[in-house]
C-alpha cells in the first residue's frame, strides 16, 4: 500500500505523539527480507511466502511485491526457522534451519523451479546465517546458541563476551570493549588495575541487570537457557543505552508445542589442572562442580508455553601461602539460579510473557592468599528478577508495554569483627600482619535494585519515498543504592603508627616514607587548622602549638605535632588518625530516569538512513527522599546511512555518527545524599584527645555537592564500515571507528582549587562560578566536570567469517585500538580533583591510556564429524596490556613523580614525569582452547560428552607485571607478578529430549 508524502508525514507525528519507550525492554525480534526468483534469476511475484519455528509460538506470511520481495517483521530469535514459497505458477519450497537475528533484518534469496505435474516440494538448508543484514550499520556479534554448544567457553554470559572480536581479556567478567576505560589505579589482586570496565549495559530478556552503583554486571542465569546473546560494540542505534563500552543482549528459551529439556553434569578439581611454573604461585586443592535441570513445553498446544531451569554451582578452594606450603584457610562458594518464563498467546495478535529468575550466591572468603584471615570476608550476593511484557500486532504496528524489577544485594560480612587499625613503620621492615591488625572493622550491607515502566511502539508504512520503520518510546526507570554500614569492634577504625616510630610528627607523618597505610597528608591540614581554631578547646590547641603566640596555628606549627601516646588504641600502637562511626543507618538514595527516543529508518532503493534522537534526563534524590540534583535533558543525535552496492544484500558499506551519553550512577548520589544513614567523624589525636576536623554523611555536614554546572558524560563515535560475502558461505568486514570522550566526572576540593585555594592566582584556578556557584558552598567536596579532562580513540576491527558448510565454521578477526587520555576518572571520586599534580591540565599527564591493549587477534572455529565427534576451538592473542610507571600513595597506584621541583602553570611542584603514563606493555601472549565433544541420538534422546581443555599449550605467560618504579620488597619493576592459569580440563555430560 502506498501512501502520499501528506499522509506518510502525518503518521509519522501521530507515532511520535502516542509511541513512547526504552526500547532495551522492548520485544525482542528480528526480521527477514526475502527476494524469490525463478531458474532464470527473474523475480516471482504474487508467491505466498511464510515463516515458522518451533522455538516460538511466533509465524508470519505475506505476498511478494512487483519485484520478488517480501519483508517479514516481529520475529522470535531462531535458527530453526521454516520458510515456505508457494504459488500458482511455481514448485512448492521450503527451507530449512534460517535463522533469525534480534533486531535485524537478514536479506535472503531462493530460487523457486516453475510449476510442473510432480508437485514435490523442494526442501533445501536454509541460507541462513551467510545473509547480510544492509539495512544496519551496527558493528558487534550475535553469539548463537549452537556456536556457545560447540567451543569451549566459561558457562556464563559474561564469557560468551570474549568470542566477540575486539573484546579485551578479563578476569571478572566485565571487559572492555573499544575505548571503554580498563584500568584503574586501585590494584586488585589479579591484574593490577587493568582488566575490567564499567562502561557496560547488561541485559537478560529485556531486563538491564546493569549495578548501578559500579556499571559491572548485576545478575547471572543458567547458560544452558541462552537462546541468543547479542554484543554490540559500535553503531548503537537511539532505541539502545550506549555509552563507551558494549551492550550485551541475552534472550532467553520460551519453550514450544512440543517438550523439552535437559540435566547437565560438569565437573573440575586440582588433578585436572597442571603445576604452576612459577614458584610464587601455589598448586591448591579445589573442586568444583555444576549441574543443571531445563524443561519446556506447552501447557495450552499453540497458546501458553512455558520454560524453566534450576542450575547448582559449587566451588571449594584451599588457600595457600606459595612461599612456605602453608594452609590459609578454605573458601566455598555456591550458587543457585532458577529461572521460569510462560509465554501466553491467547490469539495470534496478542502475546503476554512473565519471566522471572534469580541468582543468590554466598561466597565464604577471598582466595586471595594476601588477604589476612582477619581481614577476610563472607560475601552474599544476588536477588530476585521479575518482568511483565505484553506485545499486541497490527499489520502494520506493534505495541509493546511492561514492568520489570532487578534486585541485586551485594553484602560483605567480616569474618573477625574485632576492630579495624592499620599501622605504619618507618623504623622497621614490618610483615602484613603488623601493619594490618585488628578486624574488617565493618560489616556493609548493600543493595543495588532497579524499577522499570516502559512503553514502545514500532510503525511500519510505505511511501513514494521508501519504506518507512518507525520506533519510538518512553521509559521511567528508578535505581535504588541501599548502603548499611556497622562499623565493629569499638565503632572505630584507626590508622596508626608503630611504637617504634613514637615521637614522630605530623610533618613526618604526612611527608616521609612509611610502610603501611597512612590516613593524613598536608591537603588536610587546613582542615585541621580551622577544627582546631572553632573548638571548644581552642585555647589548649593554641597553647600547645602556637610557639610564636600569635593568636594562630601555622602550617609549620602545626607539622610539629607530636604522636607519642598509645592510651585506648586497640592494639597498643600510637594514635594518629581514627574515623569514629557516631551514627549507624540504613541509608537510601535514589536516581529517577525519563528516557525518550525516536528514530526512523527509512530504506529507499539501496538507500537505508537510520536517523534518530535518545533524550534522557535523570534525578538524583538523598536518603532523605529530597532531591539534590536533576540533570538536564540530554539530547543524543545518531545517524547512520548505509549503502547496499549492488541492490541483492551479498555488500555494503556504512557510516555512522553519534553521541552516546553516560549518566552518572549512584555510588555518586550516595557520595552527595547521604544524609541520614551513617555518620562518620575524622579525628586526629592531638596530644592526649582525639580532635574532629571533618564530618563524612549527615545532614549537618554534607560531603559533596552536585554543582549546578556539572554536565553528562559522553562519548561521540564516528565509524565507517565495508562488507561483503566473499562466496556463498564466506564474509568479511572491515570497520574504523573514532572515538572521544569529554565532561568526565570528578569530585573537587575547593580548598585546592577555588579563588580561595592555594591554586588560586594559577592557570589551574576554577574559581566558583566554574562550578556555578558565588561562594563556598559548605560541603567537604562537590561534583563537578573534569576541567581538561579527555579520552581519544581511534580502532580498525577485520573480521573474517566462514558460515558451517562442508562440516567446519570459522570466525577470525583483528582489532587494533590506539587509545589516548589524560583521565581514567570513570563515574567514581578519584583523585584527580584533589590533587593538581593529577589535574588533566597538568603536564605529562596526556598519554597513552593505562589498559589499552593495541593489537588483538582472535581464531574460533568447530569441525563436525559425521561420527558425531565435535572440536571446536578459540585462540585469543594479545600485543599486552598498558601501564603507567606508578608509585603507591593511599592505596592507589600513581603516576611517578620528578623529583625536583618546577613552575608550570604558575605553580611550582613536583609534576609527574615526562612519559610515565602508559609508558610500559606487558608481554604478549595468546591463549588455544579446546572443546571436544561426542553426541550419540538414540530414540528422541540426545546424549553428549564434553572435555574442555584450556590453555592446551600450558603457555602460562605473564598478564601483569609490578607497576611500582621501586617495586614493592618482594616484586621489582617490571617483574612478572601474574600468568596465565596453568592447563586445565573440563569434563561434562548432558542428556537432552
Amino acid at each position: 500500500m502506498k501512501y502520499t508524502f501528506k499522509r506518510s508525514l502525518t503518521a509519522i507525528a501521530v507515532a511520535a505523539t502516542i509511541g513512547m519507550s526504552a526500547t532495551a525492554y522492548a520485544a525482542s525480534t528480528g526480521g527477514l527480507k526475502i527476494h524469490v526468483t525463478d531458474a532464470n534469476g527473474q523475480s516471482v511475484s504474487g508467491a505466498t511466502v511464510s515463516v515458522q519455528t518451533p522455538d516460538s509460538l511466533t509465524s508470519r506470511e505475506a505476498v511478494t511485491d512487483s519485484e520478488g520481495y517480501v519483508t517479514l517483521r516481529g520475529l522470535d530469535a531462531s535458527s530453526k526457522y521454516t520458510v515456505s514459497i508457494n504459488g500458482a505458477s511455481i514448485q512448492p519450497f521450503e527451507a530449512n534451519n534460517v535463522r533469525v537475528v534480534t533486531g535485524k533484518n537478514l536479506n535472503l534469496s531462493y530460487a523457486v523451479g516453475g510449476a510442473s505435474s510432480d508437485m514435490e516440494t523442494i526442501v533445501v538448508s536454509g541460507r541462513s546465517t551467510a545473509a547480510i543484514d544492509t539495512t544496519s550499520a551496527t558493528t558487534g556479534m550475535d553469539i548463537t546458541l549452537d556456536m556457545t554448544e560447540s567451543l569451549p567457553t566459561g558457562r556464563s554470559y559474561q564469557s560468551y563476551l570474549q568470542l566477540a572480536p575486539g573484546v579485551k581479556p578479563s578476569a571478572g567478567g566485565n571487559p572492555s570493549s573499544k575505548s571503554g576505560v580498563n584500568y584503574s589505579d586501585v590494584p586488585d589482586a589479579r591484574y593490577g588495575g587493568a582488566g575490567t570496565s564499567s562502561d557496560n549495559v547488561y541485559y537478560i530478556d529485556g531486563v538491564n541487570v546493569t549495578d548501578n552503583e559500579s556499571g559491572t554486571h548485576g545478575g547471572s542465569i543458567n547458560s544452558e537457557i541462552i537462546q541468543e546473546q547479542q554484543v554490540i560494540t559500535g553503531a548503537i542505534p537511539a532505541k539502545y543505552a550506549g555509552g563507551s563500552g558494549l551492550v550485551s543482549r541475552v534472550v532467553t528459551k520460551s519453550g514450544g508445542n512440543e517438550f523439552s529439556g535437559s540435566i547437565n553434569y560438569y565437573l573440575q578439581n586440582d588433578s585436572l589442572v597442571s603445576d604452576y611454573e612459577s614458584s610464587t604461585k601455589a598448586d591448591s586443592a579445589f573442586s568444583t562442580f555444576d549441574t543443571a535441570v531445563t524443561l519446556g513445553g506447552p501447557i495450552i498446544k499453540d497458546q501458553l508455553w512455558f520454560f524453566a531451569s534450576y542450575q547448582l554451582k559449587n566451588r571449594e578452594d584451599d588457600v595457600v601461602d606459595p612461599s612456605t606450603g602453608q594452609f590459609s584457610r578454605n573458601v566455598e562458594r555456591d550458587d543457585e539460579l532458577g529461572f521460569g518464563k510462560l509465554t501466553w498467546q491467547p490469539t495470534d495478535n496478542d502475546r503476554l510473557v512473565l519471566t522471572y529468575f534469580n541468582d543468590p550466591s554466598d561466597i565464604s572468603g577471598s582466595k586471595d592468599i594476601s588477604t589476612l584471615n582477619n581481614r577476610d570476608r563472607a560475601r552474599k550476593t544476588g536477588g530476585d528478577n521479575i518482568k511483565i511484557d505484553y506485545t499486541h500486532y497490527w499489520d502494520e504496528l506493534v505495541i509493546n508495554a511492561g514492568w520489570m524489577r532487578h534486585e541485586s544485594e551485594l553484602s560483605d560480612i567480616a569474618a573477625d569483627k574485632s576492630t579495624f587499625n592499620d599501622v605504619a613503620y618507618r623504623s622497621i621492615n614490618p610483615t602484613q600482619s603488623q601493619t594490618d591488625q585488628g578486624g574488617l572493622g565493618a560489616d556493609t550491607l548493600r543493595d543495588r535494585n532497579k524499577e522499570n515502566v516502559y512503553i514502545n511502539f514500532e510503525y511500519y508504512f510505505d511511501t513514494d519515498f521508501g519504506e518507512h520503520t518507525i520506533e519510538t518510546g518512553f521509559e521511567w526507570e528508578t535505581n535504588e543504592n541501599i548502603t548499611n554500614s556497622v562499623y565493629t569492634g569499638d565503632g572505630a577504625q584507626y590508622n596508626s603508627i608503630g611504637t617504634g616510630d613514637a615521637g614522630a610528627t605530623l610533618g613526618d607523618y604526612a611527608n616521609g616514607s612509611w610502610t603501611g597505610e597512612k590516613a593524613l597528608s598536608s591537603t588536610d591540614y587546613q582542615r585541621i587548622q580551622e577544627a582546631m581554631e572553632g573548638s571548644s578547646d581552642s585555647a589548649y590547641y593554641l597553647n600547645l602549638l602556637d610557639a610564636n603566640s600569635d593568636g594562630s596555628i601555622s602550617e609549620d606549627e602545626l607539622e610539629s605535632l607530636t604522636f607519642g601516646s598509645t592510651s585506648g588504641n586497640p592494639n597498643d600502637a600510637v594514635n594518629v588518625y581514627r574515623i569514629q562511626q557516631t551514627q549507624q543507618a540504613e541509608s537510601k538514595m535514589e536516581t529517577k530516569g525519563k528516557i525518550f527516543y525516536f528514530q526512523d529508518s527509512i530504506t529507499y532503493e539501496e538507500w537505508t538512513i537510520n536517523a534518530g534522537i535518545r533524550a534522557e534526563e535523570w534525578e538524583h534524590i538523598a536518603s532523605t527522599g529530597e532531591s539534590i540534583f536533576t540533570f538536564d535533558w540530554e539530547i543524543a543525535p545518531r545517524l547512520s546511512v548505509v549503502y547496499d552496492i549492488n541492490g541483492d544484500g551479498d555488500s555494503k558499506v556504512w557510516a555512522f555518527g553519534g553521541r552516546y551519553y553516560d549518566p552518572i550512577r549512584t555510588d555518586m548520589t550516595s557520595f552527595a545524599g547521604n544524609l541520614t544513614g551513617s555518620v562518620r567523624e575524622e579525628q586526629i589525636y592531638v596530644q592526649d584527645r582525639w580532635l574532629t576536623y571533618r564530618t563524612r554523611g549527615g545532614v549537618s555536614t554534607q560531603d559533596a555537592f552536585f554543582s549546578p554546572s556539572t554536565k553528562t558524560p559522553y562519548t561521540d563515535e564516528f565509524l565507517i564500515g565495508y562488507s561483503t560475502n566473499l562466496s556463498e558461505d564466506t564474509n568479511i568486514s572491515i570497520t574504523y571507528t573514532n572515538r572521544k570522550t569529554r565532561d568526565i566526572m570528578e569530585d573537587y576540593d575547593l580548598s585546592i582549587y577555588s579563588e580561595d585555594g592555594y591554586m588560586a592566582g594559577t592557570d589551574f584556578e576554577l574559581p566558583y562560578s566554574y562550578f556555578g556557584y558565588d561562594g563556598n558552598p559548605g560541603s567537604n567536596y562537590v561534583i563537578g566536570t573534569l576541567a581538561g579532562g579527555k579520552r581519544d580513540y581511534e580502532g580498525v576491527e577485520v573480521t573474517f567469517k566462514k558460515l558451517r558448510t562442508d562440516n567446519w565454521n570459522l570466525l577470525a578477526s583483528y582489532t587494533y585500538n590506539d587509545a589516548k587520555g589524560n583521565s581514567n576518572s570513570d563515574g567514581n571520586a578519584d583523585f584527580q580533583g584533589d590533587w593538581e599534580v593529577l589535574d588533566p591540565r597538568a603536564p605529562n599527564m596526556y598519554g597513552k591510556q593505562p589498559g589499552n591493549i593495541e593489537h588483538q587477534a582472535k581464531v574460533l572455529g568447530t569441525y563436525y564429524f559425521e561420527n558425531g565427534i565435535e572440536v571446536g576451538a578459540v585462540y585469543n592473542w594479545n600485543s599486552g596490556t598498558r601501564y603507567s610507571k606508578t608509585f603507591a600513595l593511599y592505596g592507589r597506584h600513581l603516576p611517578l613523580m620528578e623529583e625536583n621541583a618546577y613552575e608550570f602553570g604558575g605553580w611550582n611542584t613536583e609534576w609527574v614525569q615526562d612519559g610515565v603514563v602508559g609508558s610500559d606493555v606487558t608481554p604478549s601472549y595468546g591463549t588455544l582452547d579446546i572443546r571436544v565433544k561426542y553426541v550419540h541420538e538414540f530414540d528422541n534422546y540426545k546424549a553428549e560428552f564434553f572435555l574442555d581443555i584450556f590453555n592446551a599449550l600450558d603457555d602460562q605467560a605473564p598478564i601483569r607485571v609490578q607497576d611500582l618504579a621501586g617495586g614493592d620488597g618482594t616484586f621489582s619493576y617490571g617483574e612478572e607478578m601474574e600468568w596465565v592459569e596453568p592447563r586445565r580440563f573440563y569434563l561434562g555430560a548432558r542428556i537432552s529430549f
